[in-house]
């Protein structure tokens, strides 16, 4: 049976060969390029029909639609913070942020975001079904130097 990190893996090796973007993968199955590419790593499931469709597209193994489709355990090893507000915002990071670290990195290059040169606004949006919380984060891109 295939893990979620050898699916993974298969698929960066996939998406690699073929010079493929998340985008791109996400847009040939339908759905969100953060939420693909989150599933991809395995901190989130696909629907089996989209599961299987992402298969189909990057030929891979018909094991990896039924390992794709799976719930994923969304751990990672660290102290956990309690206060319930910063807990669901250390939860989002903790599913989100390889991820983000993807598509920073193939839409600049080889950097990361700043938190010092940052810029982040949080406002409360009206929703008829519950007020939501919007967040958005500017960071300048720092890219690593190569010496």
């Amino acid at each position: 049976m295939l893990s979620k990190s050898d699916v993974t893996e298969m698929i960066y090796e996939k998406k690699r060969q073929a010079g493929l973007s998340w985008a791109s993968i996400a847009e040939g199955i339908g759905m969100s390029e953060v939420f693909v590419t989150s599933a991809c790593l395995g901190m989130n499931a696909l629907p089996r029909v989209k599961a299987d469709l992402l298969v189909r597209n990057l030929g891979l193994p018909q094991e990896c639609a039924v390992v794709l489709a799976e719930f994923p355990t969304k751990v990672w090893g660290r102290d956990i913070p309690t206060d319930p507000c910063i807990y669901r915002l250390y939860e989002i990071v903790g599913v989100y942020g390889e991820t983000l670290k993807e598509l920073i990195q193939e839409k600049c290059g080889n950097g990361i975001m700043s938190a010092i040169d940052f810029d982040m606004v949080v406002e409360k949006v009206a929703n008829p079904k519950g007020d939501r919380i919007e967040i958005r984060m500017s960071g300048k891109y720092l890219g690593y130097n190569s010496w």
